[in-house]
């Protein structure tokens, strides 16, 4: 059988630093390929770095088809569910992955709901037919704890990782995948202008965490505003505290009352007070 790769496959989880290639082609040289690769027809889906190893020594291996893949996001959410298992990746990188399987998930139920309810018999069989057989995950990680569980993260940890993806510059990002920032220094960064991220992180390590100092000072400065986006997103909805019209009318006349009482009270005492 010819073996596929997919580059989009390839690239969908972080590669193997030199480091952690290195020791698994010693490894492989050593022991052999012992894990069979996992396949989706041709289409390689687990296994990419023992692939490429294989070939270039002319080792051995196995392939194993998984019958459980309908469509591509039922290979993304496998790829994702085996690396959150594995204990070699960081904790920012568990922390995009459960990210990544919450949109996956939640894409997948919002076409089941749209398939619940077609306009149109035709309508109706083009969403069955993207709608796959299998049922989603029983988790949906709609809320931070269930994402924190699935990553093995606290609840703010995965805060900070959302924050550091949507306000983060792909310098500041990937120097919280090289290990140079903590996540919750570079949560604090990412809310730098983006030529200041940017400037920071390529200064290095030192230049980063001065970045972070000078972040979070700005927000002690201005408490209420240092994070005003953030907390506009993550605020649940309530009602606005506005007064109704015919409740400002009320008020206005039980004000005039009250002025009115104060009035005669006081002519009262003023009579009470001349001499007999």
């Amino acid at each position: 059988m010819d073996i596929v790769v997919n580059e989009e496959l390839k690239a969908y989880i972080d590669p193997l630093t030199p480091e952690e290639h290195d020791a698994l082609e010693r490894s492989l040289l050593a022991e052999g390929c012992r894990d069979a690769l996992v396949l989706w027809g041709e289409v390689l889906v687990d296994g990419h770095n023992r692939y490429g190893i294989c070939r270039k020594h002319g080792l051995p291996f196995k392939t194993v088809q998984n019958p459980r893949f309908k469509s591509i996001e039922d290979v993304h959410l496998w790829m994702i569910d085996q690396h959150l298992g594995r204990r070699s990746i960081s904790d920012f990188q568990r922390g995009v992955l459960a990210l990544r399987k919450r949109e996956i998930v939640s894409e997948r139920r919002a076409r089941r709901a749209e398939a619940e309810a077609p306009a149109t018999e035709v309508q109706a069989q083009a969403v069955e037919a993207s709608v796959e057989a299998a049922p989603p995950p029983a988790e949906a990680l709609e809320t931070r704890e269930a994402l924190a569980r699935a990553a093995r993260l606290s609840s703010s940890q995965v805060v900070q990782i959302e924050k550091i993806q949507k306000r983060g510059t792909p310098e500041l990002v990937a120097a919280v995948k090289a290990g140079t920032i903590s996540i919750n220094a570079a949560a604090a960064v990412a809310t730098l202008p983006a030529e200041e991220q940017a400037a920071a992180a390529t200064a290095g390590a030192e230049e980063l965490k001065q970045a972070a100092k000078r972040a979070r000072e700005a927000k002690r400065r201005s408490p209420a505003a240092g994070d005003a986006p953030d907390a506009a997103a993550d605020a649940v909805p309530t009602q606005a505290a506005v007064v109704p019209e015919h409740d400002v009318d009320a008020l206005r006349q039980r004000v005039a009352a009250l002025e009115a009482e104060n009035a005669a009270l006081r002519q009262e005492l003023a009579a009470l007070r001349l001499p007999l």
